[in-house]
């Protein structure tokens, strides 16, 4: 199964930026970002396939953008006006369905 590394999480005020990486130990054709906010379920966040399609969730339209290195096997998101609700770990797996093993996610706390 293929092993995945997340990193670039960090403490933010609200209106800043991140850009967070996902190594992945092999190929994916679809991967995504999901997030676990505190105190609630993992939720989708971003998602790209291998030709660059994406798909984005409501709440982070305008503000993320997903994108990918295929020869590095490395999703990227980056993350601008970043609100408190943002906060969360946040994960890559397969998408839509995702791999029965998560990386350890990488935190994002926005807060002034």
């Amino acid at each position: 199964q293929v092993q995945l590394v997340e990193s670039g999480g960090g403490l933010v005020q609200p209106g800043g930026s991140l850009r967070l990486s996902c190594a992945a130990s092999g190929s994916i054709v679809a991967m995504a970002w999901y997030r676990r906010p505190p105190g609630k379920q993992r939720e989708f966040v971003a998602a790209v396939i291998s030709g660059g399609s994406t798909n984005y969730a409501d709440s982070v339209k305008g503000r993320f953008t997903i994108s990918r290195d295929n020869g590095k096997n490395t999703l990227y998101l980056q993350m601008n006006s970043l609100k408190p609700e943002d906060t969360a770990v946040y994960y890559c797996n397969r998408w839509p369905l995702p791999f029965g093993s998560w990386g350890q996610g990488t935190q994002v706390t926005v807060s002034s």
